[in-house]
This record gives C-alpha cells, sequence and structure tokens, in this order.
C-alpha cells in the first residue's frame, strides 16, 4: 500500500493530534468570524460553524465562551485571513490559508517552509485557478433517503453528493454556505464537519517517493502556527 494512500486514510486525524494547536486554531476561526459577523452564532452562519468544529474537536464550552467574548471585546486581536499560492515539488500546486496578527512574520515562514522542501511561493493568482473553492459538508449515513434529500437540498445549492464509508459528502458553490448550512438544520441534520474547501480541478499522480516530498512540506506548512488550512492537487486516490 503506497504512501500517498496512508497519507490520505492518516490525514483527517493528524491535524487533530495536537490538540493545543487545534484550540488555537478554532479560537482565531472564532475570532475571525465573530469579526466579519458579530457574536450571535444565530445570525452568523460562519461562528454556527466554527462553533461546530470546537465540539467536533473536544473543545471545552467555557474556551468557546471566552474565544467569542474576547473576541467581542477592544482587545481582540486583529487577525487577517490571507491565502497564499505556491509550487511544491514535482508541480504540485498549494494552496494555504492562513490567519495571521503579523503578515510580514506569516509569508516568512511560509516562503521559508516551500525553499525548504523544494518548491516555490507564487503571488496571488499563480495557481487558485487550478481549483474551485466549494462549501463541503459530511454527514453520517444514518439511513436517511437520500435521493430525496437530493432533490430538496438542490434549492439550497447543493451541486454533487459522494457516498463514502459511513459518511455522505456534500458539496455547493462557496456562495451557498449558509444556505446549504440552514437547509441541513431546517431538516435536524447535523453535519459530522462544514467547511469551505479548495477542490483541485485536476491532480497529478505522483510516485511514493515523490509524493512523500510533497508531504514534507504539506506537514511543515500544517505545523506553522499560522497556517489554517493547506489544499494541494496531488492525486491522493489507491
Amino acid at each position: 500500500m503506497g504512501r500517498a494512500f496512508e497519507f490520505r486514510k492518516e490525514r483527517k486525524f493528524k491535524r487533530w493530534a495536537n490538540m493545543a494547536k487545534t484550540f488555537t486554531r478554532i479560537g482565531r476561526e472564532i475570532s475571525i468570524a465573530v469579526k466579519a459577523g458579530g457574536p450571535n452564532p444565530e445570525y452568523n452562519p460562519r461562528l454556527r460553524v466554527a462553533i461546530q468544529n470546537a465540539k467536533q474537536a473536544n473543545m471545552p464550552k467555557a474556551n468557546v465562551e471566552n474565544a467569542i467574548k474576547k473576541a467581542s471585546g477592544k482587545d481582540a486581536d486583529n487577525y487577517q485571513e490571507i491565502l497564499y499560492e505556491g509550487y511544491g515539488p514535482h508541480g504540485i500546486a498549494v494552496l494555504v490559508e492562513t490567519a495571521t496578527d503579523n503578515p510580514t512574520r506569516t509569508v516568512a515562514n511560509v516562503r521559508l517552509h516551500f525553499d525548504r522542501c523544494g518548491g516555490s511561493l507564487g503571488v496571488s493568482g499563480s495557481v487558485s485557478y487550478l481549483f474551485n473553492r466549494k462549501a463541503v459538508f459530511k454527514v453520517k449515513n444514518e439511513g436517511q433517503n437520500w435521493e430525496e434529500l437530493e432533490l430538496e437540498l438542490i434549492d439550497a445549492g447543493l451541486e454533487d453528493v459522494k457516498h463514502e464509508e459511513g459518511e455522505v459528502v456534500l458539496y455547493a458553490d462557496f456562495t451557498d454556505f449558509g444556505k446549504m448550512q440552514k437547509a441541513l438544520e431546517d431538516r435536524g441534520i447535523e453535519p459530522v464537519s462544514s467547511q469551505l474547501e479548495w477542490i483541485p480541478t485536476v491532480t497529478k499522480k505522483l510516485s511514493d517517493e515523490e509524493a512523500e516530498q510533497v508531504i514534507k512540506l504539506i506537514d511543515r506548512l500544517e505545523e506553522d502556527d499560522d497556517v489554517l488550512n493547506v489544499f494541494h492537487s496531488m492525486d491522493m486516490s489507491e
């Protein structure tokens, strides 16, 4: 079994391995959400997502409440969302989502990660055109009538559905994130996870040795405190 396949299977667990880092990342997501849409999750879809992510990560309720309170105060951290683009080894396109209070520090670190792993940091627009930004919802497959639900969710922007082991993955355009979230809530469906993702339009298959080099870059980026998510165009199928 190839290293890339193992990487794909292990990926969803890796980011939760370091609990302290996870809580820090979610805290920044909450801060950005509150700044953008206010502290009331009932009227702030993005904050509801951040709170849901906190729940999935077993983040204590008190931590979540404190993060919202801090983000609402005068001394709230001023995080900026910045998307970095570049190429990893073997021409793999890489997008790096960050939340930072010091862009100078962040871009220097991201550039260093690319350089040390045989990649190169590009300019805005250099690789993002190779991806589509989608709202992605993962739902437990608990015997729902998905044929009927798919028809109902089309009005909320549903574009594609993939059935995986024990889960159903719903895709919509990123602009329909709030509509899809509300449609699921109205039907009493609580997603396992919901987030905006950059989906590559074309992927590239690498050998195990080549994939290992790209994985090294992704690992370094994900270990950076300012990095929220990393997306790439490497083919992770078997």
